[in-house]
């Protein structure tokens, strides 16, 4: 990150990194399994026989009181209508509740889905009690309530609370909207855009703000709501099981925002990186960034690709087991690298929020190592004079290397296959980059011999293009290698989005001319390109 915050310096008014969006579960730990329904109401409630009926009650008990609730303290619920998204819909009430000031429940959504709870059967043969029923996980369809809360210290969280048992709960809340209410709270002045800080008065108490988000905080919040807007527990019921809640993580992202003077760059540099990224970043790069090796063993997905969404925003992600990294550029004022987990076992994490610290040094790492990536792939630039000097044959001691010309088909094969993979740990044999440039250009071996590769190989290396391990004879690009790959290929290719002839920009078409400037524009740039290859060819 360092490195990239230093190659934009001039570009970029502050950095900053913090957690962004974080859904946690509550599980009731003394009712998750069916021996501790049984003995919750055998036992405590003295309910000889537990049937749909008891369970029944507690969730009609429960839908009467949130009925209640809403009623009294003039809380506006409904049910959800299907393709509504209720964050918009509720925003609203919560426009209203902020221009008062107010701090609390403002808004109810009813939803049927999906949950977690028990199925009831009767016992097939006779059993010695005849209250006796067989209790077992099931999901099935039942309502939830969605509480939607401006909270003092965390700002809006969305609270679900399931109606059965066992009263399953999901929390939904955002780091930015804790560092706001941690900054209002401070007196300090900020420009926040939606999800995102553009400025601010104190930068340094911005980013101590996003490291006290801690899991005690976050859960002493949570009890808070939970006892509630939660399902109703009497003294003696608490008192004789273990009523209070679990919580784990079961979504989390981390995000490292760029915020930048004026919003010319951004999109180029996001351009940039999508080359790059799809182009560079191949599994074992991945695999090393997230810092884990890759193995015969792995499962889960690895691919780079990019999404259009809607209005034509583009998000660069990089997939790895159930886990993602994205890249994308919003309002035209910052570029966002966001690391998101679904499964925290994935990187050797648990779950529960008391490790929220792990997780985020962590993700501190993940995203650190995707920017300093993206950094030394962009720290490229148009030497001419590097260019031109590599044209030229060198001689060092008593060993002459003829010069490499940048239209020379065979090395851009060559420094293609490398940069993909020339870089990894212990590098490639001779052997492998030759089966590698076979295959991928599917060329056959008297159209590009091994003694020919070697050949080339030996022209890299005395131009400090490529380095040998010689206890395996492995090849690797060196760093002024893969800078001088980068160049070759984008003069090659001419790259202009993520891919050649990429989905950013088109070519105009010949047939329908809807801007005679830019065709004159790229023919220019096609003559410039020939230009310099004809002077680097004489040279």
């Amino acid at each position: 990150m360092e490195l990239f915050a230093k190659l934009f310096s001039s570009l970029l008014v502050f950095v900053y990194h913090c957690f962004d969006r974080i859904v946690i579960h509550g599980y009731l730990s003394g009712l998750s399994r069916p021996e501790q329904v049984i003995y919750f109401f055998r036992q405590v409630l003295g309910i000889p026989m537990v049937d749909k009926d008891v369970l029944h009650r507690r969730t009609k008990d429960y839908q009467g009181w949130v009925e209640a609730y809403a009623r009294n303290h003039h809380i506006p619920i409904e049910w959800a209508d299907k393709g509504v998204r209720k964050e918009d819909h509720v925003l609203p009430a919560l426009h209203r509740i902020e221009k008062t000031d107010a701090y609390g429940v403002y808004f109810i959504f009813k939803s049927m889905e999906q949950g977690r709870t028990f199925r009831i059967t009767v016992p097939k043969y006779p059993t010695e009690d005849p209250n006796y029923r067989i209790l077992a996980h099931q999901r099935s369809r039942f309502t939830h309530f969605y509480f939607y809360i401006r909270h003092q210290a965390l700002g809006p969280i969305i609270v679900r609370v399931a109606s059965f048992f066992p009263f399953h709960a999901t929390y939904w809340l955002n780091g930015h909207s804790f560092i706001e209410r941690e900054l209002m709270r401070a007196g300090i002045g900020f420009h926040k855009n939606d999800n995102a800080f553009q400025s601010g008065d104190d930068l340094p108490a911005l980013q101590a703000a996003a490291d006290r988000l801690s899991s005690a905080i976050i859960r002493k919040r949570l009890d808070y709501w939970t006892l509630i807007v939660g399902p109703k527990f009497s003294k003696k019921e608490r008192r004789q099981m273990n009523l209070s809640r679990f919580y784990a993580i079961a979504q989390i992202e981390y995000c490292r925002n760029f915020i930048f003077k004026r919003h010319f760059p951004i999109h180029k540099i996001f351009q940039r990186s999508c080359e790059i990224g799809l182009w560079r970043l191949t599994a074992n790069r991945i695999s090393e960034i997230f810092g884990v090796r890759l193995h015969k063993r792995f499962r889960g997905k690895l691919a780079t690709v990019i999404d259009q969404i809607e209005h034509g925003h583009h998000v660069f992600r990089a997939y790895w087991k159930h886990a993602f990294l994205k890249q994308y550029e919003k309002f035209s004022r910052f570029l966002r690298n966001e690391l998101c987990s679904n499964n925290l076992r994935d990187f050797g994490l648990k779950k529960g929020l008391d490790h929220l610290d792990a997780v985020r040094q962590r993700f501190q790492t993940i995203t650190d190592g995707f920017a300093t990536f993206q950094a030394e792939c962009l720290n490229v630039h148009v030497d001419f004079p590097l260019l031109q000097r590599l044209a030229l044959p060198i001689t060092t001691g008593s060993v002459r290397y003829p010069g490499i010309k940048i239209h020379d088909t065979r090395i851009i094969r060559l420094l293609e296959v490398l940069l993909h993979g020339g870089t990894t740990v212990g590098g490639w044999t001779a052997k492998q980059i030759h089966e590698a440039i076979l295959t991928t250009f599917q060329l056959s071996p008297k159209t590009y011999g091994l003694n020919q590769l070697r050949y080339d190989l030996r022209k890299l290396k005395g131009h400090g293009l490529l380095q040998r391990d010689g206890a395996h004879y492995a090849y690797r690009l060196t760093e002024k290698g893969v800078q001088v790959a980068l160049l070759f290929l984008f003069f090659h290719k001419r790259l202009c989005g993520p891919l050649a002839n990429s989905r950013f920009h088109h070519k105009p078409d010949p047939a329908h001319r809807p801007n005679s400037k830019l065709e004159a524009a790229y023919h220019k740039a096609d003559n410039a390109i020939q230009n310099i290859v004809d002077l680097l060819a004489a040279a």
